[in-house]
């Protein structure tokens, strides 16, 4: 269902995002990872899963990186090697300038034959020598546009300091684009202004608006917390006191994310702008796994109580029912 409620414009779209196993990972763990990760996510109500590429963004800023970076497996690889036993569509993130278009051209293909959709996201560094421009990557994407979707990346807090991710976004649509991934949203006020600045574009242009997926992700640790802003995401100075000073910093921090959750919800619904939700789990405490997987199924049962989102299933409504018996969002 994800490539109809992407062409359509359909709201409520969930989606979870992992990362791959490191690189130097044996054989029978990855296996093992890659088995704990179907039987944690058969039962969520998701309509795609999101497997990030990890690159080393140290060169991006001169601040010290939190933990240290340690490549991980080729998303593709990882996801059609390891997780065809999860029926969901998968999403595949790629720099596409780290690559030649041969070598995009032959990837694609790939993706197109397990069904699998790109997301091509920017190069690690700006001064990182480029082999294929975005645009030339859109180009050779168009072969599948029948078929597929494409998506991109977009970012509240450039938006903040450049005021034109608005702009980005209409001109990646113009390349057949229609949706865009966020990142981590923790600061709703940077996200709310990207929602309205886009509606306002696009009723100016007289063009149907592209589908917003919101990342939403809990933050468990003050080491977290760090890396998060090392990252470029931004963290309010009341949320970020509020978490620190919180001893249950994992559980302040869930409910932070599903009343941000909610509030953009209403905001979309507001604009008329289509929108989802991506939970990102990229951390290896089994704690933050778990909750993260405890805020799919609250937001997805926010979504299904608005109207804006259909159970996929009698048996997927009863997991999501039996998931919030504890109360996690009302």
């Amino acid at each position: 269902m994800f490539l109809q409620k992407i062409k359509s414009g359909e709201s409520g779209v969930m989606l979870y995002g992992i990362t791959p196993p490191k690189a130097r990972t044996i054989t029978e763990r990855v296996e093992e990872i890659a088995q704990k990760t179907v039987d944690r996510l058969s039962s969520l109500d998701i309509d795609a899963l999101v497997v990030y590429d990890v690159q080393d963004e140290s060169a991006r800023t001169k601040e010290e990186r939190p933990f240290p970076f340690i490549n991980a497996l080729d998303p593709f690889t990882f996801a059609s090697q390891h997780l065809s036993a999860l029926q969901v569509p998968k999403i595949i993130y790629r720099p596409a300038g780290k690559f030649s278009a041969d070598e995009l051209s032959k990837w694609l293909q790939q993706l197109h034959t397990h069904q699998f959709h790109p997301v091509f996201v920017g190069v690690p560094a700006p001064d990182f020598p480029v082999k294929t421009s975005l645009p030339e990557a859109y180009k050779i994407w168009e072969a599948y546009q029948e078929t597929s979707v494409i998506g991109a990346v977009t970012i509240p807090e450039r938006h903040e300091v450049l005021k034109d991710e608005d702009v980005r976004m209409l001109d990646k649509m113009d390349s057949g684009v229609s949706y865009f991934i966020s990142q981590c949203v923790f600061d709703i006020a940077y996200a709310k202004q990207v929602v309205k600045d886009l509606a306002i574009s696009c009723e100016n242009k007289q063009i149907a608006p592209p589908t917003i997926i919101f990342t939403i992700t809990a933050c468990g640790s003050p080491k977290t917390l760090s890396f998060m802003e090392w990252l470029g995401i931004h963290v309010p100075a009341q949320t970020k006191e509020e978490l620190l000073a919180e001893e249950d910093m994992l559980g302040k921090s869930v409910q932070i994310c599903l009343d941000i959750a909610a509030e953009l919800t209403a905001y979309c619904v507001e604009h008329a702008i289509p929108f989802g939700f991506n939970i990102e789990s990229v951390a290896i405490r089994k704690t933050e796994i778990e909750a993260s997987i405890d805020m799919a199924n609250s937001i997805a049962k926010m979504l299904i109580n608005k109207g804006i989102r259909k159970a996929s299933s009698d048996s997927d409504l009863r997991t999501v029912e039996s998931t919030l018996k504890s109360g996690l969002y009302v």
